[in-house]
């Protein structure tokens, strides 16, 4: 799904928070530091989990993945579900749909295309996001770099695996919603409670897939242990990250950063799973930093 860092719960009797706008100093700073962190600690956990590709396949780790993300989430937000108005419920439900299918998506394009790949088609999501919020010439010249730098990075090759590029850009899709949705249940429902109901409800779609495909491939410790570390580091750090992130920065600026994306993934790539990439590779890469960093600095003056 592209979650998560985020404060506890409120008590019943608190007005919860009313949405302000972000604000410029230190808590941007920790914004940015929290958004790099949730990028690397999501990409290492794709890469941990598609080693157990071969035993559970994609749909088996993405099972195990929102399993792990609804207990984390579930321990930390302790949503009072019975006090949720349908204002509130309609934004989670959606929420959980799209976490379970941008999870689905992006494991399989994984499997099939690679991680740097299926990442940055991934990646086209939250740029879509900087575009359409675009208000200054720079913004809109930083979207344009980076474009270029995934065009370049997905170039058409013989080999080119258009289902599994179908499934990057569904992903590309539900990251996209997924942004959005996020801080719409961050700012109706305090805490963490919203993304943990939302996850709850994700595991409980996902139960019987994962008893099905346990009966049909039967795990073994190492397998079940990279998937529980992929739902750890892929789905719950982020999904708490991210709803932290989104109260103090705006989604465009979010949606911007999240290019490192791309770069986290052709590293992870590299050292986890001994994923080359060429020079061409690296100079699209190179455009999306660039993109980046100007962004960061036009933000800052």
């Amino acid at each position: 799904m592209h979650a998560a860092s985020a404060r506890p719960a409120a008590p019943a009797r608190r007005t919860p928070p009313a949405p302000t706008a972000p604000k410029p100093d230190g808590t941007r700073l920790t914004g940015v530091v929290t958004m790099v962190g949730s990028g690397l600690s999501n990409q290492t956990g794709a890469a941990i989990g598609s080693l157990a590709f071969p035993v559970l396949g994609p749909v088996g780790v993405v099972a195990v993945r929102q399993y792990v993300a609804a207990v984390v989430l579930l321990a930390v937000g302790r949503p009072r579900l019975r006090t949720f108005t349908w204002a509130q419920w309609w934004p989670v439900v959606l929420l959980a749909l799209v976490f379970g299918t941008m999870n689905l998506s992006l494991y399989t394009a994984i499997d099939r295309i690679g991680l740097g790949l299926a990442v940055t088609l991934e990646f086209l999501g939250p740029l879509s996001i900087a575009l359409a919020a675009s208000r200054r010439r720079v913004d809109a010249c930083c979207a344009v770099i980076a474009a270029a730098g995934v065009v370049t990075l997905m170039r058409p090759r013989p080999s080119a695996d258009f289902l599994g590029m179908g499934l990057g850009l569904l992903a590309a899709g539900c990251w996209a919603s997924y942004i959005l949705l996020n801080r719409t249940v961050g700012r109706r429902i305090p805490g963490a409670a919203g993304s943990a109901a939302a996850a709850g409800l994700s595991a409980l779609l996902f139960l019987p897939v994962g008893v099905a495909v346990a009966v049909r491939h039967p795990p073994t410790p190492t397998a079940v242990g990279c998937a529980v570390a992929a739902g750890v580091l892929s789905s719950a750090v982020p999904c708490l990250a991210d709803l932290f992130t989104l109260r103090r920065v705006p989604a465009p600026a979010f949606g911007l950063f999240m290019s490192v994306n791309p770069v986290l993934a052709g590293l992870v790539g590299w050292i986890v799973l001994g994923q080359s990439l060429d020079w061409t590779e690296w100079t699209g890469i190179g455009a999306v930093v660039a993109a980046n960093v100007l962004g960061i600095l036009a933000a800052r003056s």
